[in-house]
């Protein structure tokens, strides 16, 4: 059999259990103005090793200047206030004055006049930068990522992805396994022309058993995690508003990647993350309410305009795909522990399949836009030759909450705070179906349903060449 892993992320050798450390340094990774306003240089750093461009300087400065105008405001503000407090008692004083008197009370009242409006342009003139600044500032820090975990291994790309922990070693078949693009039309449950002719590149049809295996792992890695895990199932549309992707950090950074309807301005799920995570959007969660654990199953779409020329063949990167999404909103304290047990939840479905996987740190120029730290889960594709990304699971800690104003109680008639907010997928296909077709595979090109599976396969076991 053909051997994977010798190329790829690097294995961890040293330097203590990465894996298992405590990931809580809350203060220094907040996405606050106040941060970048006190420490620009740090969090200019910080951002660096992700290899991602953030306007920080233009935020600061556009935060000083704000601040600068911010006073000259105010000053005029309160001097308005004061003089509004004087107009009374000089008109009753004009009233009861007489002669020369009354002129020169009347001239007084008549200069302060002219210069509270003189004020008034003027607060109206800084209040309309300010708005102006405002808003520079808010689409400014959109195009800031979450900084990475001081855990998180500096690293320039995927290849210094370390290696926390490999489970099963890949089977030894005594004949050449085949890929699922040639075993899939085989067995007469991928039809890739069909795909392509309704649909475009990038696109397939399941058939049969093909469909019916599908669906399997769907219904079957749903029930695992509400019985097992205890998540409780989400069923969310698979449109959302703009609003909510900027919430979960896709907008405006990917816009080019995902789906949109124009006319209504809807936008098509490229996880389930979106809808999930922001069904607290904008709410105060109230003591003793926290954790929240979600699980939910949508069909996902994404614009593979960033893969162009890669995985041309079979279905591993297609512009829809099906996924079972995991989604923790926690209390700060406890989201490092909240990872791992997430990252675990995601495991036990590899496990169940009993199909060799491995569980990949992602270094500092591997993150993603949104995530202070990620672990990737693969799965071994034998007919692929390849560890085949199934699922990745991140701790945003506040960065999503924050752009969607997710916030809990800890206490009654405490104030407020903002939550962590948790993500993995559960797993996510057809890149599982992929990796059961090919694990699975017999000599006589039949695949055998893994146990687990077969309840709901309708009494299917084996898949055979039609």
């Amino acid at each position: 059999m053909k051997k994977g892993g010798t190329t790829g992320p690097r294995p961890f050798t040293g330097g203590g259990p990465v894996f298992f450390r405590s990931m809580h340094k809350e203060k220094e990774n907040m996405i606050d103005i106040r941060l970048i306003r006190e420490k620009p240089e740090w969090v200019k750093a910080e951002i660096a090793k992700l290899g991602i461009d953030a306007p920080i300087d233009r935020i600061h400065e556009l935060d000083e200047h704000r601040r600068q105008i911010l006073t000259q405001a105010e000053a005029l503000k309160a001097e308005r206030n004061q003089v509004s407090r004087s107009m009374g008692p000089l008109q009753g004083r004009i009233r009861k004055a007489q002669g020369d008197e009354k002129v020169r009370l009347e001239a007084q009242f008549e200069s302060v006049r002219a210069r509270m409006s003189e004020v008034g342009t003027q607060i109206k003139s800084f209040d309309d930068e300010l708005r102006e600044i405002d808003a520079q500032i808010q689409d400014d820090m959109l195009q800031v990522p979450n900084l990475p975990d001081p855990e998180v291994p500096l690293g320039a790309d995927e290849s210094e992805n370390i290696v926390i922990r490999q489970e099963g070693d890949p089977l030894e078949f005594d004949f050449e396994p085949l890929p699922h693009w040639d075993l899939g039309p085989m067995l007469d449950i991928i039809d890739f022309e069909r795909g392509i002719k309704l649909s475009g590149t990038r696109f397939y049809v399941l058939k049969g058993a093909g469909a019916r295996l599908q669906r399997a792992l769907i219904a079957w890695m749903l029930d695992l995690h509400i019985s097992q895990h205890g998540y409780t199932e989400i069923y969310p549309p698979s449109v959302v508003q703009a609003k909510c992707l900027i919430g979960t950090g896709q907008l405006p950074k990917f816009a080019d990647n995902v789906y949109h309807d124009v006319e209504d301005d809807f936008w098509w799920v490229p996880t389930a993350e979106v809808p999930v995570t922001n069904l607290h959007r904008e709410e105060i969660i109230e003591p003793g309410v926290l954790p929240l654990y979600y699980v939910a199953y949508t069909p996902c779409w994404r614009r593979e305009k960033m893969s162009a020329g890669r995985d041309v063949r079979g279905i591993k990167r297609g512009h829809q795909f099906d996924k079972v999404e995991m989604v923790k909103v926690v209390e700060p304290e406890a989201s490092a522990e909240e990872l791992m047990t997430l990252i675990d939840n995601a495991a036990d479905v590899c496990r169940m399949l009993e199909i060799p996987h491995r569980v990949v740190q992602m270094c500092t120029g591997d993150l993603s836009f949104s995530a202070a730290a990620k672990y990737d889960i693969e799965l071994w594709a034998p007919g692929c030759d390849e560890w085949l990304e199934v699922s990745s699971c991140s701790n945003f800690r506040d960065f999503q909450a924050r752009r969607a104003q997710i916030r809990y109680r800890p206490e009654k008639g405490a104030h407020a705070r903002f939550a962590h907010t948790l993500n993995g997928s559960g797993l996510a296909l057809p890149r599982t179906l992929i990796a059961v077709i090919e694990n699975c595979q017999q000599a006589d090109g039949s695949v055998v349903i893994p146990q687990v599976l077969r309840p709901y396969m309708g009494g299917i076991e084996v898949i055979r060449p039609a």
